[in-house]
């Protein structure tokens, strides 16, 4: 009988794998020190612990002028550990990034689309002194697909009730429409916009396959970040003029601007 059932046992797979949406963030090294790389991750983490706190991050090599040797990576390496965080691989680069990473066991991710914050950390529009005074651009935003593929275009994905805490929605190749609120802790994300008609204290993700024409709509806005095409903007306070309003997010080139409706 024991017999029979191993063999039963055997016929099944032990696992399943998928390719999914993951959220990783990127650390694009500027400098070679890992005691300044350590103090900067702190920092952020310090100011968005359910960001960053334990987060996936890749590290990006590409904008040094040489590439560091195996035990100078691995003090990097140690040194985003230590802030909080938890490497998982390198950043596609040269060919001796590659090799890098193979001798150091790493994997190397080759399609991370690398998008970061501007350098002044993001930007947010002046509240209009009326409303045909808004800084938005027109309110009717082009579909998202300029060239869609054959077959019928999709429509948006809609997602009802509160999305709880440690959960994530995501909307492939589509807008996303959420009629309900969104926790602290909770994600929303879409490749295209999104539309939120309730409360957002979470974080909102829009454009994530990099179309900066998205936009984010929120009628009650007390987000822990926003996101467009991978610019984003963490809130440790919420401005005053902005806590609660109905607002939309939008990018001005590699700003991601925020302004009430």
């Amino acid at each position: 009988m024991t017999e029979a059932l191993h063999s039963k046992m055997d016929t099944s797979d032990a696992c399943d794998l998928r390719f999914g949406q993951v959220g990783i963030a990127c650390v694009r090294v500027r400098r070679v020190d890992a005691a300044a790389l350590c103090e900067e991750l702190e920092r952020r983490v310090r100011s968005a612990p359910q960001l960053f706190s334990r987060a996936a991050v890749v590290l990006d090599l590409s904008h040094l002028l040489d590439l560091p040797d195996d035990g100078t990576v691995d003090a990097l390496l140690e040194a985003v550990r230590s802030a909080g965080m938890l490497p998982v691989g390198l950043a596609y680069g040269t060919s001796a990034t590659e090799a890098l990473a193979q001798r150091m066991g790493l994997p190397l991710i080759a399609k991370f689309r690398a998008a970061y914050e501007p350098a002044e950390g993001g930007s947010i529009a002046p509240p209009a002194p009326a409303p045909a005074a808004a800084p938005a651009p027109a309110p009717v935003r082009e579909p998202i697909h300029a060239a869609p593929p054959a077959g019928p275009a999709l429509g948006a994905q809609h997602h009802e009730g509160t999305v709880r805490s440690g959960q994530q929605v995501y909307a492939r190749d589509r807008d996303l429409v959420v009629t309900g609120a969104i926790a602290n802790g909770a994600e929303v994300i879409a490749d295209g916009s999104i539309h939120v008609y309730g409360g957002l204290r979470g974080r909102a993700m829009a454009g994530a396959q990099g179309d900066e024409k998205a936009r984010i709509f929120v009628s009650d806005f007390r987000a822990e970040l926003v996101a467009i095409a991978g610019h984003y903007r963490v809130f440790e306070q919420i401005p005053k003029d902005l806590e609660g309003q109905a607002v939309q997010c939008w990018l001005d080139g590699e700003k991601l601007m925020i302004a009430r409706l």
